[in-house]
């Protein structure tokens, strides 16, 4: 297993970098302290025999999943260097994956190293996001002349947006999958409104015993 890993910064994470560590620099209501993304590419090899996975193929595949602890918010996807592609292995590639809730990923990262000859490579693109240098107190005066805004501003809530958030290269783009989808916006307040109350029914009654032997 090799890993390479890239990193994306959101575009004020780079623009107002000087402005970071300043006191009193910072006139608008926009935090000079953003998430930064980061992408790590883990890459498996397996070997392809008749076109597709042998059993003891799935079985390693199955173990560098579970190691990987492959979840939502991780990036699937496969690197076929075959010239006619490897349907039925990619198709068991694919029902693996998705009995783990996630679905291959049709965008395939650059990995490193050429794809062995009778191999396929699985690829888990694994995002993390932090926001660096919070907290900040630098600016420790009590005296604002300029009316900016405290060199802290912005930590705890992008703080917890960058540890909340199930996929991090959202705060890149956002969710390209669910922003037209009215069902996917409207579940939580739909499952809330016609899911039966835990206390709606009645109790039910229970026989006790005294096995105490007391009278």
């Amino acid at each position: 297993m090799k890993k390479i890993a890239t990193w994306t910064a959101l575009a004020l994470a780079t623009s107002l970098t000087g402005c970071t560590g300043a006191a009193n620099s910072n006139h608008s209501l926009e935090s000079v302290h953003q998430p930064v993304v980061r992408n790590t590419i883990h890459q498996f090899d397996v070997a392809v025999g008749g076109g597709d996975l042998a059993p003891s193929e799935q079985g390693r595949l199955q173990g560098w999943l579970d190691a990987m602890g492959v979840r939502y918010g991780d990036r699937v996807s496969i690197e076929d260097p075959t010239v006619y592609g490897a349907g039925e292995a990619q198709a068991t590639i694919r029902a693996m994956v998705e009995r783990r809730g996630l679905l291959l990923n049709a965008d395939v990262p650059v990995t490193t190293g050429a794809v062995p000859p009778g191999y396929v490579r699985v690829i888990v693109t694994r995002a993390s996001a932090h926001v660096p240098g919070c907290p900040d107190w630098s600016s420790k005066s009590s005296l604002n002349p300029t009316n900016a805004t405290s060199s802290n501003y912005g930590c705890a809530t992008n703080s917890n947006l960058a540890s909340m958030v199930a996929d991090p290269n959202d705060l890149i783009k956002g969710n390209r999958a669910t922003v037209n989808d009215p069902n996917a916006a409207t579940r939580a307040i739909r499952t809330y409104r016609e899911k039966p109350q835990t206390g709606a029914g009645e109790l039910k009654a229970t026989a006790t015993s005294n096995s105490g032997g007391g009278q």
